[in-house]
């Protein structure tokens, strides 16, 4: 069963930006707080953005200021909207619940930024 799918990766230069979209079953939807992960080359998966019902966000210090989560609950969707990209942020980026379900893990969205 397919309980979260990611789009809106791609290839794009260093201070360009992107648009990330995951569609999440309403179970998991409903649940709690959800985030945006991501895991690049050789590197554990790590929180980049937070964000539970209403406006409240956290996020990693390393995105802080560049990259902006948002989530709409009618549709059961989350956005992550990233600027100000940097070759570093290079990595599959992924949705879950926050904390994660293991079960919960889509194939992710590849985001590679070149110089």
């Amino acid at each position: 069963q397919v309980h979260i799918v990611e789009s809106g990766g791609g290839l794009v230069q260093a201070g360009g930006s992107l648009r990330l979209s995951c569609v999440v079953s309403r179970r998991l939807f409903a649940l709690s707080a959800m985030g945006w992960y991501r895991q690049a080359p050789g590197k554990q998966r790590e929180l980049v953005a937070g964000i539970i019902r209403g406006d409240n966000t956290r996020y990693a210090d390393s995105v802080k200021g560049r990259f902006a989560i948002s989530r709409d609950n009618a549709n059961n969707m989350m956005y992550l909207q990233m600027n100000s990209l940097k070759p570093e942020d290079t990595a599959v980026y992924y949705c879950n619940t926050d904390p994660p379900h293991d079960w919960a893990w889509g194939q992710g969205t590849q985001v590679t930024v070149s110089l």
